[in-house]
């Protein structure tokens, strides 16, 4: 199986080829890797724009672009770790949001049980939670979460499970521990202030766009590492954090955002966190034809992928001085 994990991306044309998330091997069978790759191909969970369950094609083509090792870091997570690609979760019941979701905590159940990390692409922000459902199971964890909403909404046209509700059902099922949570780069008008409210009220640290500009990129790290603290942690970036200039592509653009080496230098900065796995969610490629959006989804995800895979080195060594 080694030499599965032994391969140099740049040594073929990168338009040649089955894409694969980053040019990794397809590999079924997550008790042979440390970090799964995993596609979440549902967006039944949107309220307006659709097109999420794209995502997770266009960004494994667009990933062909990444290389290896981080230009900054210069970490290299597949001399790291046993990285593959695992595959789409299956969606049989594509039409029902409860049903849905059920069959992506049972696909992540067993990433779980393997002890793989998972980092996933999307599909729409819904995922999250039926993800967070199989991994927090056994204690509530902490989360880095870049975007420009909350996603902390009660209930969005007669449905509580939409892709603008996922951490208020994660609070309120005991998975997110709120007081562990920051929020970073809300903004936009909303027609009801209960998602801010939510956010707030529970204990989340909520950084608008106005902070994070008048804080700067270094400062707002601090401050997220001291939210999370030591405890398991988990990342979730939704494009839509990114300023619709850079990332058209999406259920729900907001002008006024990140831009992209902001948001980079963002995820680069939770290196050494107690990571547990990430997603990058809402990349909606009908309304991007360019494959801009697409490109930006896979850059963003090999950033976590480098984070994550320094956190899994970490939680090795950790485990050999425990034994």
């Amino acid at each position: 199986m080694e030499n599965e994990f032994n391969y140099d991306p740049v040594s073929a044309p990168r338009y040649t080829g089955i894409a694969t998330f980053m040019r990794t091997p397809l590999i079924l069978d997550p008790s042979e890797l440390d970090i799964a790759l995993i596609g979440v191909p549902f967006d039944g969970g949107v309220e307006n724009r659709p097109g999420q369950r794209h995502g997770p094609r266009e960004i494994r083509n667009m990933s062909s672009l990444i290389r290896t090792i981080h230009h900054i870091t210069k970490v290299n997570p597949y001399k790291l770790c046993r990285v593959a690609d695992m595959g789409d979760v299956t969606i049989a019941n594509a039409f029902h949001i409860e049903a849905s979701h059920a069959d992506i905590t049972e696909f992540f159940r067993k990433v779980h049980s393997a002890c793989t990390m998972p980092l996933s692409a999307g599909g729409d922000h819904s995922i999250s939670l039926p993800i967070l459902r199989a991994i927090a199971a056994d204690r509530p964890v902490g989360m880095v979460h870049i975007d420009a909403h909350t996603d902390t909404c009660d209930e969005e046209l007669g449905s509580k499970f939409t892709h603008g509700t996922p951490f208020r059902r994660a609070v309120e099922e005991g998975l997110l521990d709120p007081k562990r949570t920051v929020q970073i780069g809300i903004r936009g008008a909303q027609n009801s202030e209960e998602g801010w409210t939510f956010s707030l009220e529970s204990g989340m640290r909520v950084i608008f766009i106005e902070e994070f500009t008048k804080l700067g990129v270094e400062a707002v790290i601090a401050e997220a590492r001291r939210v999370v603290g030591d405890g398991p942690t988990y990342i979730s970036f939704d494009v839509d954090s990114l300023d619709p200039a850079f990332a058209p592509g999406t259920g729900t653009p907001e002008v006024g955002g990140m831009t992209p080496i902001e948001a980079q230098a963002l995820l680069r900065g939770l290196r050494g966190l107690d990571l547990i796995g990430g997603d990058v969610v809402e990349v909606s490629p009908p309304f991007d034809p360019s494959g801009n959006t697409a490109l930006v989804g896979a850059t963003m995800m090999y950033e976590i992928l480098c984070v994550l895979a320094d956190a899994v080195v970490q939680q090795k060594r950790s485990g050999e001085k425990d034994a």
